[in-house]
C-alpha cells in the first residue's frame, strides 16, 4: 500500500532523510536528458558529460574548501563509510593492523569494523559517557604503535551528541608526530548544514557525507580523502573516481548533490539559529506535557535539530505508530535499523537498560518545521502517552488477577 503524504502531516524525521530541495531538484532536471553521454567516452558527447561531471565535482569540493581530486563520489553514506574503513585499513595494513572506533558509530562503520576483525585486524571500541561523548583520555590510552586508523563520527545520528573531532585529530597527531598514522576518518552525515565541515580545518584525512541528509537526492554520497592518502577500492572494474570507485557516474544525482551541499553550507548559520530556538521551545513543551520525560545526548554539544527522549513505562514503537496515525512522523532510532526492533546500541552504550531503551523516541527538525507544529506534536504526544499508560495499567491489572486465580 502506498502511503499518501498530506499537508496535515508533520515530518520530524529529518535525520533519516530530508525532502528534495527545489534547488537540488532543478539542478537534477537540467541534467536528466543532457548531457546523456558516458563521462569516460572520448567523443564529443562523452566529453560534454565529463565536463558536467567535473563542474559538479568542483562545486562539491569548493563547498568543503577541498580540491576536486579529493572528492570520491559514491552511492551513499554507507558506501562512503565502508570505503573509508575497509579501503584504508586494507591499503595500509603493512603499517599496522589496529583500528579505533567509538561504540556509538553508525552501523555502516560497526559492520565494516567487524568485517576487518574477520580479516585479522584488531579493533578497539571506545566507550562513551552518559551523554554519548567520547573521552580523549580513553583514545590516548587506546592508541598503539600499530594503530593505522581512527574513526569517530562527528555527530551522532540518534542522540545528536557532537564529538570533539578537533581533539581527536590532535591526539592522533601527537601520538606519532613524524608519521601520517593513525589516519582519522569521521562520519559527518548528520553534521553538514549544522556544523563547520571543512576537512582541512578539522584536520581529518577522510570524511563521509550523504546527499539525502542535506535536501539532496538519495543514492549519492561522497568520501573526502586528503590528497596523498592511498586507499584500496571496494568496487572495481573501471577507472572512474580516480580509480577508487568503478562505475559510470550518475550526473543528475551528482548535480543535485552539489546544489544541495552548496546550499547547506551557505545557510548553516541561519539554519542553526532557527533550529536552536525550535529545540529549546520543543523541549520546554515536552516537559510541560510529559513531566517525567528524559532527554538523551549532551545538553550543549549537540545537533540543534535533534531532540531524543526516553519516556518511562512506554513502548517506543507503539508511540511512533500512534503518532504516525495522528500525522506526526518521528523515529525510535536510526532509520537504517528501525525495522529489526533490536535495542539501540547507542542507548546501550550510554548506560540505558533494554526496558528503558524501548521507550525512546527521536524527533529531528528541518527547514520547514514550525513552532506551531512542535506545539501540536507535544500536545498529541502527551495524549498518546496517557493512552498507552492506561492500556499498560489495565493489562498489568488483568495479568495480576489472572495470576492470582492460578
Amino acid at each position: 500500500m502506498q502511503h499518501q503524504i498530506t499537508k496535515q502531516q508533520i515530518y520530524l524525521d529529518h535525520a533519516a532523510t530530508t525532502p528534495l530541495s527545489e534547488t537540488a531538484g532543478a539542478a537534477m532536471e537540467a541534467c536528466l536528458y543532457e548531457p546523456y553521454g558516458n563521462p569516460s567516452s572520448m567523443h564529443q558527447i562523452g566529453r560534454q558529460a565529463y565536463d558536467a561531471l567535473y563542474a559538479n565535482r568542483r562545486t562539491l569540493a569548493e563547498a568543503l574548501s577541498a580540491d576536486p581530486d579529493e572528492v570520491i563520489l559514491t552511492g551513499s553514506g554507507t558506501e562512503s563509510d565502508n570505503l573509508a574503513l575497509l579501503g584504508l585499513a586494507r591499503q595500509h595494513r603493512e603499517h599496522g593492523n589496529h583500528i579505533v572506533i567509538s561504540a556509538i558509530e553508525h552501523k555502516a562503520v560497526l559492520a565494516a569494523a567487524k568485517q576487518l576483525e574477520r580479516e585479522g585486524f584488531s579493533v578497539t571500541r571506545l566507550p562513551v559517557d552518559a551523554t554519548g561523548m567520547v573521552s580523549v583520555v580513553d583514545l590516548q590510552t587506546a592508541l598503539r604503535p600499530e594503530t593505522i586508523l581512527v574513526s569517530i563520527m562527528y555527530a551522532n545520528n540518534e542522540i545528536g551528541t557532537v564529538e570533539p573531532i578537533g581533539d581527536v585529530v590532535q591526539v592522533c597527531k601527537e601520538f606519532r608526530p613524524n608519521s601520517q598514522y593513525p589516519l582519522v576518518h569521521t562520519d559527518a552525515c548528520q553534521a553538514v548544514g549544522m556544523l563547520q565541515c571543512v576537512p582541512h580545518v578539522l584536520g581529518v584525512d577522510a570524511m563521509t557525507i550523504n546527499s539525502s541528509k542535506i535536501y539532496g537526492p538519495k543514492g549519492v554520497g561522497l568520501l573526502y580523502l586528503r590528497r596523498g592518502v592511498a586507499i584500496q577500492p571496494l568496487i572495481v572494474g573501471g577507472d572512474q573516481e580516480h580509480g577508487m570507485r568503478a562505475g559510470t557516474e550518475n550526473i543528475a544525482l551528482i548535480a543535485g548533490f552539489a546544489a544541495a551541499l552548496t546550499e547547506a553550507v551557505a545557510y548553516t548559520h541561519t539554519h542553526v539559529v532557527a533550529m536552536r530556538k525550535l529545540q529549546s521551545y520543543f523541549m520546554q513543551e515536552l516537559l510541560a506535557t510529559v513531566p517525567d520525560i528524559a532527554f538523551n545526548g549532551h545538553r550543549t554539544d549537540r545537533l540543534p535539530n535533534n531532540v531524543h527522549v526516553t519516556i518511562p513505562d512506554i513502548e517506543g514503537e507503539s508511540l511512533v505508530l500512534m503518532l504516525s496515525e495522528a500525522g506526526i512522523c518521528c523515529a525510535t532510532g536510526s532509520a537504517c535499523s528501525s525495522l529489526d526492533l533490536e535495542p539501540s546500541h547507542v542507548l546501550h552504550a550510554i548506560g540505558q537498560s533494554a526496558d528503558v531503551i524501548h521507550g525512546s523516541v527521536r524527533f529531528t527538525f528541518g527547514r520547514t518545521t514550525t513552532q506551531e507544529a512542535l506545539s501540536h506534536t507535544a500536545q498529541v504526544l502527551g495524549e498518546v502517552v496517557k493512552r498507552l499508560r492506561t492500556i499498560t495499567a489495565c493489562t498489568t491489572k488483568v495479568y495480576k488477577q489472572q495470576k492470582a486465580h492460578i
